[in-house]
């Protein structure tokens, strides 16, 4: 069996976390606790000249603020490296290897500049340098490109070439046969390394399977201190450590790797966790892109199943290559279910002729001002409808329904509730049968908008639609940002800055002034969007 090399990158990939910013006193501490576990290698941070330098950020634009950061520190046997993400770092931001703390850099790029960053590598390994070659995304290439990819490598023999699964998607098939070409095809004098992510929970049980097993050349595994990193995070350093002494005769002081979790990690943990969860599961059972999950998400319109249907649309490329006018484009045709709707709006035309009308949202207004919705229901007696919604507080005749995600969670209370008629959008589909009214969802949207669907917006639409030309409106607060809770159940809430509050404010209110001319509207509750107005 060829050499095993134990490598941490808690600086490095751990920095997503923080941007980079542990302190210098962390960065020191955490330096040291790695070389004193006897770590064959510790990566401690990225090479970007974008970046200015800080002492306290592992992130630096050249080798010479390496030194500034560690140039102090005993490094022992441990080996130093950095790490450049190829287009980001000049070779004329680094020094000769001789001049610099610097070991070893290593090299992460995408497939389809392999032939460039190949180039650069070669540039650094003329400085001296041990040179990695870090196949980002490696669940992107074919085995022709692999080739390609190992036919370059051996012609530049690197230290190593390393296995990136960016996106946490291998299991240990698939692991396996990404393992079995490079080992069959380098070049035995070339390092062959894992970098893993734990989107499937794989990454510590994919490490061990890959050590298990034997090839004759050397092999490196990644870790980071509990597992810190990007997304789902990474496997984690001190069960890597504790595997590799049990296993494979090696003698880290995991002891030393724990007082770092303690110490160091576990603080950074506590402000922003990682690890898996959800949405990287979606991401990575799908093989995408986790920014398109998070597009998804973030509308808080759809179900899972239907983020899930959405994304098994992505094809080719396009999977783990995000393009946001792409998914948006898809979340609109998803949406865009076409229905004919005119029987629908001529019976509301009809039931909504001649009534008051009082719309209500799920604002906080809604209870703390009971008494003001109490006295215009008994002075006028109108048709209420609600956005998404079911009210605690007044029988409803009407729920409207744009939003699918807000059609799960009342799924119950709709049982509860056999005489409340629901108008819906045609985005939201029924478990069984049809609902009452469904109206043709793209007619309703406002595309000049950065929320395209506000459901607010779209029930304005829909009363103009019918004919009401007055409405009394409560529960419509608006929003006021930093997590501040804006509506009666949590479980509406959406996450918004002060800034994107302000803006949204404003948004609704500019609305609101361009429909008074054909739609009067009545807060009887307070809110902002007046304010704004």
């Amino acid at each position: 069996m060829g050499e095993i090399k134990l490598l941490d990158c808690t600086l490095r990939d751990g920095g997503y976390v923080n941007d980079w910013e542990f302190g210098h006193n962390n960065l020191v501490s955490i330096f040291e606790r790695v070389v004193g576990a006897g770590v064959n290698i510790i990566e401690v941070g990225f090479l970007d000249e974008r970046r200015p330098f800080d002492m306290n950020r592992s992130i630096m634009p050249d080798t010479d603020c390496v030194e500034k950061i560690y140039g102090d520190l005993d490094r022992k046997d441990t080996m130093v490296v950095g790490m450049i993400d190829y287009g980001t770092c000049d070779v004329s931001h680094i020094k000769p290897c001789s001049d610099s703390y610097l070991d070893g850099i290593r090299v992460i790029f995408k497939k389809h500049i392999r032939w460039e960053a190949i180039d650069f590598c070669r540039s650094l390994k003329e400085l001296g340098y041990k040179v990695f070659v870090q196949l980002v995304s490696i669940t992107s290439y074919n085995d022709e490109e692999l080739m390609d990819l190992i036919r370059l490598a051996n012609d530049l023999e690197p230290y190593a070439v390393s296995m990136v699964d960016t996106y946490g998607l291998l299991h240990q098939n698939n692991l396996m046969h990404y393992y079995t070409q490079l080992n069959k095809h380098l070049k035995t004098s070339i390092g062959l390394g894992y970098h893993s992510h734990n989107n499937f929970q794989m990454a510590y049980a994919n490490c061990i399977e890959m050590l298990s097993h034997e090839t004759e050349r050397m092999v490196l595994v990644d870790g980071t201190i509990y597992g810190m990193g990007k997304s789902a995070g990474n496997a984690p350093l001190e069960l890597l450590a504790m595997h590799l002494n049990h296993n494979y005769g090696k003698h880290y002081d995991i002891s030393q790797i724990l007082e770092a979790v303690d110490a160091n990690v576990m603080p950074i943990y506590k402000m922003t966790p990682w690890g898996y969860n959800m949405f990287f599961f979606i991401a990575a059972s799908n093989d995408c892109h986790p920014n398109y999950v998070s597009y998804l998400m973030d509308k808080r319109t759809l179900s899972v199943k239907s983020i899930n249907e959405i994304l098994a649309k992505l094809t080719g490329e396009k999977q783990l290559m995000y393009d946001q006018k792409l998914i948006e484009k898809l979340y609109l045709d998803y949406q865009d279910i076409e229905v004919n709707d005119d029987a629908d709006v001529k019976a509301l035309t009809e039931l909504f002729r001649g009534r008051e009308v009082l719309l209500l949202g799920p604002g906080q207004n809604v209870q703390k001002q009971l008494d003001k919705i109490e006295a215009y229901i008994a002075k006028k007696d109108p048709l209420i409808v609600t956005i998404n919604f079911i009210s605690g507080e007044f029988k409803s005749d009407y729920v409207f329904l744009s939003n699918a995600k807000r059609y799960v969670q009342l799924a119950t209370a709709l049982l509860k509730n056999p005489e409340l008629q629901v108008i819906a959008t045609s985005n939201v589909t029924k478990t069984d049968g049809r609902f009452d009214y469904t109206l043709q969802y793209s007619s309703l949207l406002d595309m000049d908008a950065e929320i395209i669907d506000n459901s607010f917006i779209m029930l304005l639409k829909v009363m103009k639609k019918i004919g009401v030309t007055h409405v009394a409106l409560g529960g419509f607060d608006g929003y006021t940002g930093d997590k501040k809770q804006n509506y009666i159940n949590g479980y509406v809430e959406y996450s918004f800055t002060k800034t994107q509050a302000k803006e949204l404010n404003a948004y609704v209110a500019g609305v609101l002034k361009s429909m008074k001319d054909e739609l009067d509207m009545e807060f009887i509750t307070d809110s902002l969007y007046t304010e704004e107005a």
